[in-house]
């Protein structure tokens, strides 16, 4: 059976390798381990080049020279000048030698003081994943947007002029991990040892980073990191990179429906992973029988969650009820789930967010990425996941790829032949979740230090009621069971899915409440 990904943008893996390999880091403690791996990747470096250096061949090659472009819009009311500028960063390695032509966008505040702008680093997650989805979906100055009332729409998505873009607020830095949207790895030969892990990403990054900072006179402006779902994940790893390999803090991280830790999201070895999720179905149905008020809707998913980390895992926990029990039971996680009952009682009340007959109901599928939104299904009589494909991924989100391409050639004068790589199943198969001597890494312990460390680090999470990829729940509950900083960790909910920003008024509240958590 082949199942996704258990971090957030599936791309669909092998079930085998990514059980086994959850099983064992679920039987690892906490406890950070310092050990250094058997064979460390070389730490990349970096440099900025005007032109297409003669040195590189093959793909690497075929990517221009950087563009600048001047613009001047009005965003929410407040007109800015500003320039973009596109372009590529040189990785190398400890020998010289480039390693990765890494893409960015960059947008930058006329006239600003450079002292006091702020500057956010945007990423996706994946892994495999491009920054497109953040760029033309929630801040940049552009917005794919779809057609009002058929949100699955992509073939008819357009873009214009985003009203709640991030640039009054911040300057802001897009970068595609490498083998993914433009980054082009040197050599695809050693891209997986060098690029394709949790340690090897993080270090490339915070070089990235680093040599943008320094390139444009940013060391001292105020850093954020900003990253979407595998991007939560990621961007811990960045941040200590940045502080331990570049000298540099951050000043705060944003994270948009993110991974926090591959444990919490495996509802197929973890009973605490199931409960997590119920509270998004529980949502879901609760907004598809327009029961979920804006005024009710926080204690109505509080109810939700403690519900689910109440009875609901005790239940799982204890001895599997059997007879009237198990009955009672199943009846009582179909009516919070708004699932049939048969469903749920062939899945011994342990519904599977990918599980064909938890996705499709009454000729339609749900996508797992917002369990309110789905479209036909094209294998109603029910088939292996393998053929059933999920709306956002394998539907409207593929949209964000050609309109990137569109909107780098006409508004950002970039052209290249080369495909903008959205999702890169190569990237994702390939990737090494490996920490310091340990099987899998383990983000929560890095963040706790990370909070201790930099006592003035903030933290803006948000997510989207009816997401079960990563569901609120889990981000809630790591913000409730980590004991220093606690009050420098903000959580926010919104109407909506995984990518929350494709309805308006949740990205419009979001950008609102981004404005508040940056303001000095």
């Amino acid at each position: 059976m082949i199942k996704p990904s258990l971090l957030c943008k599936h791309i669909r893996r092998p079930q085998k390798r990514a059980s086994l390999a959850l099983a064992t880091a679920l039987c690892l403690s906490a406890a950070p381990v310092y050990a250094a791996p058997a064979a460390p990747p070389a730490a990349p470096h970096a440099d900025a080049p005007k032109t297409v250096p003669k040195e590189f061949t093959g793909a690497a090659a075929l990517l221009p020279d950087d563009a600048i472009t001047h613009h001047t819009d009005t965003f929410a009311g407040h007109k800015i000048s500003y320039t973009a500028h596109t372009g590529t960063l040189v990785l190398r390695d400890d020998a010289g030698k480039p390693t990765a032509r890494i893409f960015y966008v960059a947008y930058t505040q006329d006239g600003a003081d450079p002292a006091k702008r702020p500057v956010s680093f945007f990423f996706n997650g994946g892994p495999g994943g491009a920054t497109a989805y953040l760029h033309l979906g929630a801040a940049g100055p552009t917005a794919l947007t779809f057609p009002a009332g058929n949100p699955t729409d992509g073939a008819n998505a357009r873009l214009a002029i985003n009203p709640d873009s991030w640039l009054p607020d911040t300057d802001m830095v897009f970068i595609d991990a490498p083998g993914t949207g433009w980054s082009t790895p040197t050599d695809p030969k050693t891209a997986d040892k060098t690029f394709y892990g949790v340690k090897q990403d993080a270090k490339a990054f915070a070089k990235t980073i680093q040599l943008w900072a320094n390139t444009n006179g940013r060391l001292t402006s105020p850093r954020y990191l900003v990253g979407e779902s595998y991007g939560g994940i990621r961007s811990i790893e960045v941040a200590e990179a940045l502080a331990q390999q570049q000298n540099l803090m951050v000043n705060g991280i944003i994270m948009i429906s993110p991974a926090l830790d591959m444990g919490l999201l495996d509802t197929s070895n973890s009973i605490l992973a199931s409960a997590l999720t119920l509270p998004s179905f529980e949502a879901a149905k609760l907004a598809m029988q327009h029961k979920l008020a804006p005024e009710t809707a926080v204690h109505q998913l509080d109810e939700a969650y403690h519900y689910a980390l109440g009875p609901y895992l005790s239940t799982l926990a204890n001895t599997p009820p059997t007879g009237d029990a198990a009955r009672d039971f199943y009846e009582d996680v179909a009516k919070h789930t708004g699932l049939p009952e048969e469903v749920i009682t062939k899945e011994r009340g342990q519904p599977q967010p990918m599980a064909h007959d938890v996705r499709s109901r009454d000729g339609r599928l749900y996508t797992l990425y917002d369990a309110t939104v789905s479209i036909a299904d094209p294998f109603p009589e029910g088939v292996d996941n393998g053929d059933s494909p999920d709306p956002t991924l394998s539907g409207f989100g593929r949209a964000y790829g050609s309109a990137f391409e569109q909107y780098a050639s006409k508004t950002l004068n970039y052209r290249t032949d080369l495909s903008y790589e959205l999702l890169s199943m190569k990237v994702n198969a390939a990737w090494d979740f490996r920490g310091d001597g340990e099987p899998m890494a383990h983000q929560i312990p890095v963040l706790r230090r990370l909070l201790a460390l930099n006592p003035t680090l903030r933290i803006f999470i948000a997510n989207g009621y009816y997401d079960l990829a990563c569901p609120f729940a889990s981000a809630r509950w790591v913000a409730e069971h980590i004991p220093v900083g606690r009050n420098r960790i903000g959580l926010h909910t919104y109407p909506g899915g995984h990518m929350l920003y494709t309805r308006p008024d949740s990205r419009a509240a979001l950008a609102r409440d981004v404005k508040a958590f940056l303001a000095p």
